[in-house]
């Protein structure tokens, strides 16, 4: 039987209102104990004086690639990338290659993260046969090959007849929907937000209605079903708008922010650098804005990274041809941190509920939580660690990231999965 004591830190542990100077043990990978000073015999001890230990923090929107692109990622990379930024517990999306719209590939992607994941791996299944938007895929049948939601995530499904009854489906099988909002038709070819950069840097525009019109549709669906609908990457204040309304009528609707969304502007284009190239695209700073007050106000509860690694040479073409996305998984913290909590938006045991018991309630998990028998998933924080991103040492096998030489304050400086440390 293992054990691990981590001594004299602040314990954060949102879930269970508990800010203080405890001591925390593990044994035989769960929680055992925290504050009590009676300790068994001979065990591994961790000194945490200083730091913010926490339970381990989750992100619910993490591309790893694995089947089909291991050349940008794979479930070893990207769950070292996300022990190094300090989380316990990713959630993948399904567009791969192919995407996880069967069993099977549930199957594939479980049994490579136990042969070579460092952190947990929670698997999620695609809304439509193919990512195409045109059938159901099985739900029940991805349901019982253990996915913890349903998403076209890097597509959005189009047709609402097929998302109403996915919705339908998706709350008899007690899985929530996870959604990537956006109308194709109003985007179109964009490929910037729409507005001055996009005309002055004669870049096509991606309307800030392309996204906003999404999230109103499942918004109504959400209170039709009377179900769990959650939108990822927001990035427009006319979103935020919409979610704070239907939230305050009582629909079962949630958001997610991404730290590039508030720490960037589509100023940021000017350059031509495909390392801003996202979706949604980078928007205006009044959007940025709403974006920090919905954080504020709690009308956003959940942060998350959309780490979306890319080969250096798909990144290394003209603006119009580069693929979408960044990293995120070992500079989210930092940012976060940077831009909420040192910033004063947030305190700093908002943000850390929004990385644990708020993820885990949206998908039914039995983490987030330092209670006695929950998993021994534990994250040590300083968030006073100033620090430098340095692309060229990351763990991911990709580097396309925009803050290669960010100064941030705030880092994971240990990260414990099962009552070992992996980080």
């Amino acid at each position: 039987m293992h054990s691990l004591l981590i001594q004299n830190g602040r314990v954060i542990d949102p879930a269970n209102n508990v800010d203080g100077i405890r001591d925390v043990l593990i044994v035989d990978g769960k929680i055992a104990d925290i504050g009590s000073k009676t300790r068994p015999g001979k065990m591994d001890t961790f000194d945490a004086r200083g730091k913010v230990v926490c339970p381990g923090l989750i992100d619910i929107h993490v591309h790893l690639r694995e089947p089909g692109r291991s050349d940008k990622e794979t479930i070893e990379s990207g769950t070292r990338a996300a022990a190094r930024g300090g989380f316990t517990t990713v959630v993948c999306m399904p567009n791969t290659t192919p995407p996880v719209d069967q069993a099977g590939t549930v199957e594939y992607i479980k049994a490579r993260a136990r042969e070579s994941g460092v952190v947990n791996v929670l698997p999620t299944g695609a809304i439509t046969v193919g990512l195409k938007g045109e059938q159901m895929a099985e739900i029940g049948s991805l349901k019982r090959a253990g996915v913890v939601a349903i998403t076209d995530d890097g597509h959005c499904v189009q047709n609402n007849e097929i998302m109403r009854r996915a919705v339908e489906y998706a709350k008899m099988f007690d899985l929530p929907v996870m959604d990537h909002c956006q109308d194709y038709a109003l985007s179109a070819d964009g490929v910037i937000n729409e507005g001055y950069w996009s005309m002055t840097l004669g870049l096509r525009g991606w309307p800030a209605i392309a996204e906003e019109i999404i999230v109103s549709r499942n918004c109504l669906l959400a209170e039709l079903a009377d179900w769990k609908v959650h939108m990822q990457h927001l990035s427009s204040a006319g979103s935020v708008r919409i979610l704070k309304e239907a939230r305050q009528r009582g629909v079962k609707v949630s958001g997610e922010v991404c730290p590039h969304h508030i720490a960037l502007t589509d100023e940021c284009v000017k350059g031509y650098d495909t390392n801003f190239k996202m979706n949604p695209p980078l928007r205006t700073r009044r959007d940025v804005d709403a974006l920090l007050q919905g954080i504020a106000d709690g009308t956003i509860e959940i942060l998350a990274s959309d780490h979306a690694p890319h080969c250096s040479f798909e990144k290394e073409v003209e603006f119009d041809d580069a693929p979408f996305g960044i990293l995120g998984l070992e500079t989210e913290v930092g940012l976060f941190l940077t831009e909420l909590v040192h910033k004063k938006v947030i305190p700093l045991q908002k943000l850390i509920a929004m990385y644990t018991i708020n993820p885990a309630k949206l998908l039914g998990l039995d983490r987030g939580t330092l209670s006695v028998d929950a998993p021994g998933d534990v994250t040590i924080l300083d968030p006073d660690h100033e620090w430098t991103v340095d692309r060229d040492q990351s763990a991911s096998l990709s580097r396309n990231t925009p803050f290669h030489g960010w100064n941030l304050k705030g880092k994971a400086v240990a990260t414990i999965v099962g009552g070992k440390k992996v980080l």
